[in-house]
């Protein structure tokens, strides 16, 4: 829905399960008009969709798009931005660093990609733009020396130029403008503004650059624009935050690099700070949010450098000596404090602060996909919190 002149804001359906198309349309079915009742009861409500790669290839099958669009239609619900980061299932099974695979060293993730893209265009209204959040290259993990990081970012160039150019050729035929956004995130092969910078500058540029040039009747700084243009980055706040990035000095370096925000997306991490008198409750009110499913990466910032610890159990199990930690846990953006923990919540409050002076991106997305899994305290019903967390982001953007 829109909530400014500027701003486009929705909440990210991977919340919802969707691993073929039956079940992410009846998702869909169940919890959208719903919600959209309460947060936007007379105007169009946007939505974030999530597709996996079966749904989205069943989408593309018999009628199914045809009637999306007509229950879209119906329910004056629009589709401005797509979440295809995750390829596979994202709930009730194990996740973790499985949401990267397939990475960008695949074809899997090309033609995933620009499907979606196609899907996107079609349901997408003409004076909008559109974009879709995708995995920042590969697993840090699955590329552990030099030269395998290199040959990873020299093919994920690669088929991000695959991509560019299919957006350049749509754009051309519908007139309609969208984005591929990258989402650094903790222990993927980007994980901050330096480390996005850096892949740009070095792989993406000089490498899709030649590539494109091959199609297009352009120079050297037209390409170069048109791989701006397209190729752009998801700003996820609670990664970020990981990243002990402050929003101000990362939106100015990625604009004085020329590279452009496609999508914030709207979201907390657990804080940890230590108690000097002992922190036995700090690792009991910790443990609760160790669970099966995602990735929790904890990090700390020790003499400027940011350390990362692979998953929570690791840090539950060894209770390191700590000033402050982060964990990477989608924790509810309405959420300050939940016993002795706390949420980097105030990283959420300083983009908006920003944005109200520096529009970066039309696309604001909030993105809690952890309600499954989290502590049984927080746990409310689905559809309530959804609300309650846009409702939140309503009140605190106009503050």
């Amino acid at each position: 829905m829109r909530i400014h002149k500027d701003f486009q804001l929705t909440y990210c359906t991977n919340i919802h399960p969707g691993f073929d198309w039956t079940t992410t349309f009846d998702s869909l079915r169940k919890h959208v008009p719903t919600i959209k009742k309460k947060v936007a009861p007379k105007k169009p409500f946007g939505l974030g969709l999530r597709l996996s790669n079966k749904a989205s290839e069943e989408l593309g099958q018999g009628q199914n798009l045809a009637q999306f669009k007509s229950w879209l239609a119906d329910n004056e619900v629009y589709v401005f931005t797509m979440n295809g980061f995750p390829y596979g299932n994202f709930h009730d099974e194990r996740v973790k660093e499985n949401v990267h695979a397939p990475d960008w060293t695949t074809e899997e993730r090309v033609v995933y990609t620009k499907r979606m893209f196609d899907q996107l265009a079609s349901l997408l209204v003409k004076e909008m733009s559109g974009g879709i959040s995708t995995s920042p290259i590969s697993y840090k993990f699955w590329h552990e020396t030099p030269e395998a990081a290199q040959k990873a970012f020299t093919i994920g160039a690669q088929n991000l130029a695959e991509v560019a150019l299919h957006l350049y050729q749509l754009e051309e035929k519908s007139g309609k403008y969208l984005h591929l956004d990258i989402e650094p995130e903790p222990d993927g092969m980007l994980e901050n503004s330096d480390e996005v910078l850096q892949f740009f500058s070095e792989y993406l540029l000089p490498i899709a650059g030649p590539i494109l040039k091959k199609s297009l009747n352009k120079n050297e700084t037209e390409i170069s624009e048109i791989i701006l243009r397209y190729i752009t980055v998801c700003y996820d706040i609670c990664h970020f935050s990981l990243a002990y990035e402050e929003p101000e000095d990362s939106f100015r370096k990625f604009e004085g690099a020329g590279i452009k925000i496609g999508k914030i997306q709207v979201s907390a991490a657990l804080k940890i700070c230590d108690n000097p008198s002992g922190n036995e409750d700090i690792w009991n009110s910790l443990s609760l949010f160790d669970e099966p499913t995602y990735l929790h990466q904890v990090t700390e910032k020790l003499n400027g450098k940011v350390k990362t610890y692979n998953d929570l159990p690791m840090v539950l199990k060894n209770k390191p000596d700590f000033e402050e930690l982060r964990a990477h846990f989608h924790v509810p953006i309405f959420m300050e404090k939940f016993e002795v923990l706390f949420s980097t919540q105030d990283h959420i409050l300083k983009v908006i602060d920003y944005l109200h002076t520096h529009p970066v991106s039309e696309h604001l997305e909030i993105e809690t996909y952890t309600w499954d899994v989290l502590p049984i305290d927080l746990k409310k019903e689905l559809d309530a919190s959804i609300i309650r967390e846009i409702e939140w982001f309503v009140n605190a953007f106009k503050a």
